[in-house]
């Protein structure tokens, strides 16, 4: 399979790309900075918070998917996420490719974006001390950047792409298991955490699952 990796340098992309190298497939690295990557694969360089619409057709072109980790670091870049997705999906488009990966996060269910103003006051997959406390806060800490991912959501259900998104709690370096709970359309009831290897582990086995297309999936290990 012929696969595109975006933000391939990133927490996620770096597991995304060395597995999807381990399990035999092409891959199409999308980078900022060449220069941090290590691994010998097709690289195509584009800052996806403003890249020429021509470099994405090519870097998608003849690809069999999109895996993406794109997200911003810091404040300073909220808005990458709901931009680069909105240029991938017309590189995408205008080339035929149709099915795309994103990751984004646990709380997003609950976050209020232009294609969803009114979005359900609880995710069914929390429980009671998250809905109350545990959200709120954090949602408070990581204004813009949840604003961003809903936004990336709203690109790509306003799209006519097979697209699944993948949302984990909180984020950890552990190595990859294979052993974690998910669940359809719904956060993971207890879940706190997910390492950044499996959260790479179940974007590349969604590819493999025609039932996850169009749905957003929780995760926690």
């Amino acid at each position: 399979m012929h696969i595109v990796v975006l933000a391939a340098t990133g927490g996620i992309g770096r597991h995304l790309l060395d597995q999807a190298l381990a399990a035999g497939h092409e891959v199409t690295a999308v980078v900022r900075n060449p220069a941090r990557l290590d691994r010998p694969v097709r690289t195509v360089t584009a800052d996806l918070a403003s890249a020429d619409p021509a470099v994405l057709e090519r870097a998608v072109a003849g690809a069999d998917a999109v895996l993406s980790g794109l997200g911003a670091r810091s404040s300073a870049e909220a808005g990458v996420a709901w931009r680069g997705t909105r240029s991938v999906a017309s590189a995408m488009a205008a080339t035929g490719v149709r099915r795309i990966v994103v990751v984004s996060a646990a709380p997003i269910g609950t976050v209020a974006s232009p294609g969803r103003p009114t979005p359900p006051r609880r995710d069914p997959g929390d429980g009671f001390l998250m809905t109350q406390l545990g959200s709120r806060i954090v949602k408070v800490a990581l204004r813009k950047h949840y604003a961003d991912l809903a936004r990336m959501e709203d690109v790509l259900r306003d799209s006519a792409l097979d697209w699944t998104v993948v949302r984990p709690p909180r984020l950890t370096d552990r190595p990859v298991t294979g052993d974690y709970r998910t669940a359809y359309d719904r956060n993971i009831r207890g879940g706190v955490f997910a390492s950044r290897a499996d959260v790479a582990h179940l974007m590349l086995r969604a590819l493999d699952e025609p039932e996850s297309i169009r749905h957003t999936v929780g995760i926690a290990n």
